[in-house]
Order: structure tokens, then C-alpha cells, then sequence
């Protein structure tokens, strides 16, 4: 048995198939769990993925298409975001965008640096692969403390 369940889909390359992705990522970390905030981060940081992929992978003329796959665990959920466009360097874009770690105020970002900082912010861990394409790991644990405040809470 493995340790996990695997759900996949691929979408074309076009905006309005990120809610598409939205929906399933809500779905699927509703049944892991999670809470309300959590399964809001979960599809922020998710479209945030499939929106640059949209973006910037594909030229106009070119028919493209994301993957978006989800591992199912009992205490966390991965997300996969890939492209097979043109790639870029994460960190050198990164570093383009700003210092955010000290970052007072989003709105000092640069335009196009609010994706890749919302992610970083909003999951847990996150990893980018710029070979072939784009493709971003993204993980979000569920909250085990959430269950021990809501026990204390809950009234008979």
C-alpha cells in the first residue's frame, strides 16, 4: 500500500482553467483536513504557480499545458506545478524581486515579485525545478494544533 494517494490533472495553458485547479485543490484539501485559512493559502500559493506558468512559459502562437499534481498524505499535502515552456532561474528572479524575508510592506515589490512571494509565504516548504520548463514543488503540513484548540472548545 503506498503511503499516499496521487491525483493528477493537466489543464491547457489558459487562465481560465486556474479555477479549474482551485476547485480541485480545495476538494482535496478539504478531505486531508485542513482548515478554512489553510485551504484558502493552499489555492492562493497554487494559482500563483499556474498564473506565472500561463504567463511566461508560453509564447502566444504556442499551444501549451500544465500539470498540476497533488500527493496525498494523512498530515500533509504536495503540490506539483509543471510547465514544459521556457524556463527561468528561480533564484536570480528572486533576487531581481527583492530582500522580502524583511520585507515590511508588500507593496514595495516589484511587479511580478508578489507570485513568487505569496508561495514562499503562504506554504510550508517550496521548491523550484527550471529544467525542460518550470516546475514547482510546493508542501503545506496540516495544522495538528488545530485539532487540540478545537477539542477544548467543542461544548456538549
Amino acid at each position: 500500500m503506498k503511503p499516499f494517494d496521487y491525483v493528477e490533472i493537466r489543464v491547457p495553458a489558459k487562465p481560465q482553467y486556474v479555477s479549474v485547479a482551485r476547485l480541485t485543490i480545495s476538494g482535496l484539501a478539504n478531505r486531508l483536513g485542513f482548515t478554512y485559512d489553510d485551504i484558502e493559502d493552499l489555492k492562493i500559493a497554487t494559482s500563483e504557480a499556474i498564473t506565472n506558468a500561463v504567463q511566461h512559459a508560453y509564447s502566444d502562437d504556442e499551444e501549451g499545458e500544465i500539470v498540476i499534481g497533488c500527493a496525498l498524505y494523512k498530515e500533509k499535502i504536495e503540490i506539483m506545478v509543471a510547465d514544459h515552456g521556457k524556463s527561468f532561474n528561480f533564484e536570480e528572479t528572486k533576487a531581481k524581486v527583492g530582500p522580502y524575508q524583511d520585507l515590511e510592506e508588500v507593496s514595495f515589490l516589484r511587479e511580478g515579485g508578489l507570485g513568487l512571494y505569496l508561495i514562499e509565504t503562504l506554504m510550508d516548504e517550496v521548491k523550484v525545478h527550471h529544467q525542460e520548463g518550470v516546475t514547482v514543488f510546493m508542501t503545506k503540513h496540516v495544522g495538528l494544533e488545530q485539532v487540540d484548540e478545537n477539542v477544548e472548545h467543542i461544548s456538549s
